[in-house]
C-alpha cells in the first residue's frame, strides 16, 4: 500500500493513534478504513473500544479535547506504546491540538512513508507495507 498524498482525518484515532500506519490498516486483503470509519474490517478489540466508546459519550472527536485528558486509560494505553512502539499517544494528540490535524498528518506522512518504494511503515512492526524493508 502506497502512502497517498492527503491522509484523511478518519485516520485518526480518538486516542491518537494514526491508523494509516496501523497494521490491520495495511492488511493486503480486507484493510480497516480507520478509527472513525465505521466496523468494516476491524479487529474485535477495535470495534469494542472502550476509549472510542468514552469519546463518543463525552461528544468529542479526540481524547484531548476532553477535560480529563489524559485520563488514566489513556496513560495505560501510552505508555504500553512508548515501550512497545516507541510512539506516544498522549504527544500525539497533543501535537493535533497545538499544530492542527492538517499539520500534524503531514509530519506523520513523512516520517512513516518508506523512502525506497513510497510504502507505510507499519508503526506495529517497523515493516514497510510493500517492499518489506525495516524502518
Amino acid at each position: 500500500m502506497k502512502m497517498p498524498e492527503v491522509i484523511e482525518n478518519s485516520m485518526i484515532a480518538p486516542c491518537g493513534m494514526n491508523c494509516m500506519v496501523c497494521y490491520v490498516h495495511l492488511k493486503d486483503k480486507k484493510p480497516c478504513l480507520g478509527c472513525l470509519a465505521g466496523d468494516l474490517n476491524k479487529p474485535a478489540h477495535c470495534r469494542a473500544c472502550k476509549i472510542k466508546a468514552c469519546a463518543a459519550e463525552k461528544e468529542v472527536p479526540y481524547c484531548f479535547e476532553c477535560s480529563a485528558f489524559p485520563c488514566g486509560v489513556i496513560k495505560r494505553l501510552d505508555q504500553s506504546y512508548v515501550t512497545r512502539y516507541q510512539v506516544s499517544l498522549i504527544q500525539n494528540g497533543l501535537a493535533i491540538k497545538t499544530r492542527g490535524t492538517a499539520a500534524f498528518l503531514e509530519t506523520a506522512k513523512e516520517e512513516w512513508t518508506c523512502p525506497q518504494c513510497g510504502g507505510i511503515f507499519s508503526l506495529h512492526d517497523k515493516e514497510c507495507s510493500d517492499c518489506k524493508v525495516k524502518k
